[in-house]
This record gives C-alpha cells, structure tokens and sequence, in this order.
C-alpha cells in the first residue's frame, strides 16, 4: 500500500495551517495514498509558549476537519499532534487517527516528554506546560496494523519493541527534531527502531522556518525492516511518497528470524498497561 507524508510548513495562523493539510492530504489521496500522515504540531507553531494558546478538546475544530478529509477521501489519516489537547484542566501533545470513515481509531498522547538540556545548544522543556500520556496506541488497517509514537517516544526502544510484539509492522512517529539533535540522531534513531523490530519505521516533520523560535530538521523519511531509508525529503514543505512492501517485511523476518530467537527465559519487555 502506498504511504504519503505530508511535510507542512507551519504557520502562526491555524486555519491556514489545517486548511493547507487539509488540501495537501487530498492531493496525496489523488496520487493512491491509502494511509496518509500530517507532523507534529501541524496546526500550530511549535514551542511551550504556544500550547495553551492553540490547544483544544477532542473531538474540537481540527479533529472535525480531519475526520471530514479523512472520509471524503476513504483514507488512513494520521493527524501528526494535530493540536495541543486541553482535557480537565491538562495539556497533551496528540495525535489523533481517522480510518476511512471518519471515525476516530486512535488518540495517542505523547509518552515521554521532551525535557533536555544541550549547554550552548538547546534546552527545552515540554513538562512546563504539558502533561504525559500513559498508553500504548495501535489500529488496524486492512493492510496492517501500526504503532504510534510522537517525536521524543522514538529514543526509547522498549516502546517500538512493545509495538513490535504486539503485530505492528509499521511505526509512524510525527516528531520535530531541531537543528542540534536532528542532524546527530533522527535517521540513526529510526534505522535502529527498523532494524531492531524487522517494521517500516515513518516520520513526519514540519517544514524547516528558520524564522521559527523553534526550526525543525525536517527530512521526513521512511526507513524498510532492512534498515535502508527508501524515501526521505529535504527541508523544504513537500509531501514524500513510498510503496509499503508487506512481502519484504515477511521475507527479511524469515531469513534473519530474530522474533523467535529471542531469549524470553534470561530477558523480556511487556506492557503494563
């Protein structure tokens, strides 16, 4: 099946942002995309000082409009964070998944917050406005079932791993990687994911704004179980294509049969909840 990514310039006006999505996801429908993908924060600038300024409810003004593009155009949609999520008095950075009817199939809230300190470089500190989520998030489709992450969730390995058991053979992670850790660690933490869990690993980013308070790395790319990024874009908004081979997945885990060497007696992940 083919999988679009949609790398959105993102503006400081949401109904330019949605709308631009909204047509760029319509465009990629038009080209055979069956599941299609939006970045984080695809409707509103990225950085802490925005959140509670663009944050709304779920179901809420964005969620609506991808859940009517969704339908229109009978796809997958992945709605990157579509929107900072106000729920009892919290923020979340969500995503939310509309199948081909419009419904809502999943709502992931991002697990692992983005607090670092690089000195002289970047410090950021997402817990000052936002709160973590506390599951796992998978759907179905009828070609396969996917796992998702947002951004920070790809450095840990046990999330992917947890995915990886449970039948997923693709992860999608919407994230914006910046300047300092984007050129140091995006591919390699998405090779690594793929290689490690024999699964197409995707990830969507904004476009790079130099302007921006926070500028993403952009080069949103599709990584195959073998670890080869067969698609990637540059900094530049573009929508990135690719054809998810189910067949190479199943013969890359049939000759390097790794899911049933493992060790279950001396080592082990599980999900808690």
């Amino acid at each position: 099946f083919r999988l679009a990514l949609i790398q959105l310039h993102v503006s400081a006006v949401k109904s330019d942002n949605v709308q631009r999505a909204c047509g760029l996801v319509r465009e990629a429908s038009a080209k055979g995309a069956k599941v299609v993908a939006l970045p984080e924060c695809f409707n509103s600038p990225y950085g802490t000082q925005y959140f509670k300024e663009y944050a709304e409810k779920i179901p809420g003004e964005s969620t609506q409009k991808l859940s009517e593009v969704a339908r229109e155009c009978s796809i997958y949609l992945i709605g990157g964070r579509s929107i900072p999520e106000e729920d009892g008095g919290k923020l979340y950075n969500t995503c939310t998944v509309f199948g081909p009817d419009g419904a809502m199939l999943a709502k992931h809230r991002k697990v692992h917050l983005f607090d670092i300190n690089i000195p002289g470089k970047i410090q950021f500190k997402e817990s000052e406005t936002l709160s973590p989520g506390n599951s796992f998030s998978m759907f179905d489709t009828p070609y396969c079932k996917v796992g998702l992450g947002i951004c920070y969730d790809i450095r840990f390995a046990e999330m992917a791993q947890v995915y990886g058991q449970k039948g997923c053979q693709l992860l999608i992670y919407p994230g914006a990687f910046n300047m300092t850790t984007g050129p140091a660690h995006w591919e390699l933490l998405q090779r690594g994911r793929a290689v490690d869990n024999q699964v197409y690993v995707a990830t969507v980013s904004p476009s790079r704004d130099e302007k921006a308070s926070y500028v993403a790395w952009g080069h949103s790319t599709v990584v195959n179980p073998w670890g080869e990024v067969i698609a990637k874009a540059g900094a530049e908004e573009t929508v990135i294509y690719t054809d998810i081979d189910l067949k190479k997945l199943a013969e890359i885990r049939q000759q390097i049969p790794i899911l049933s060497q493992k060790r279950c007696d001396l080592y082990g992940i599980e999900m808690k909840k």
